[in-house]
């Protein structure tokens, strides 16, 4: 199916040159000159390489069918991930470089989606944002508040974000796992 290259969403299944392809990350780039482009990492599912792409916006690629199931996320062990296919409980072990930076954000229990192109497992979607506790940030700076400054902070997991002046440790967050970034404080 053709899509637009401004459709291009993580954990998606292209078809480039031949090769099937999984969506790691995306960023949109606008020069101050001509025309919006998007440049894609993307990995090679059979073969493992990685490979960076540019295309226009306008641009259209070949976005693979897919099978898709329910899952749940086990735990990790080293670079491997362990899943559970939520109407047959088979398991499954993906490498964790199929969901690149999302990967840290697993929970156990976690919900998912699998993808499966001929039996075999090449992806899994998680959700869009997960809460977790932020373990250590900076104090705020007086004066600093008065701005729209944002300081670092450390999650739970272990992944450093940037988080407004009035987040402290302790406070739970809501963080995008698509690119890692600050969505809101999580309502307790």
């Amino acid at each position: 199916m053709k899509i637009q290259a401004n459709q291009i969403r993580p954990g998606m299944i292209l078809d480039h040159q031949g090769k099937q392809w999984s969506v790691l990350k995306i960023n949109i780039l606008q020069p101050g000159k001509g025309g919006a482009f998007i440049q894609v990492e993307m990995r090679d599912i059979k073969g493992g390489n990685k490979t960076n792409e540019r295309w226009r916006t306008q641009d259209s690629v070949e976005k693979l069918m897919v099978e898709e199931k329910d899952c749940s996320f086990l735990y990790a062990e080293g670079d491997t991930l362990h899943f559970m296919d939520s109407e047959t409980y088979e398991q499954f072990t993906l490498p964790s470089e199929v969901l690149g930076d999302q990967a840290a954000y697993l929970q156990d229990g976690m919900l998912g989606v699998v993808k499966i192109i001929e039996g075999l497992h090449v992806g899994v979607a998680i959700p869009d944002s997960v809460t977790l506790a932020i373990v250590e940030a900076d104090p705020v700076v007086k004066g600093q508040t008065a701005s729209s400054s944002y300081k670092p902070a450390l999650l739970e997991n272990g992944v450093k974000i940037m988080v407004p002046p009035f987040i402290e440790s302790g406070t739970r967050v809501v963080v995008n796992t698509a690119d890692g970034t600050y969505v809101e404080r999580a309502k307790d």
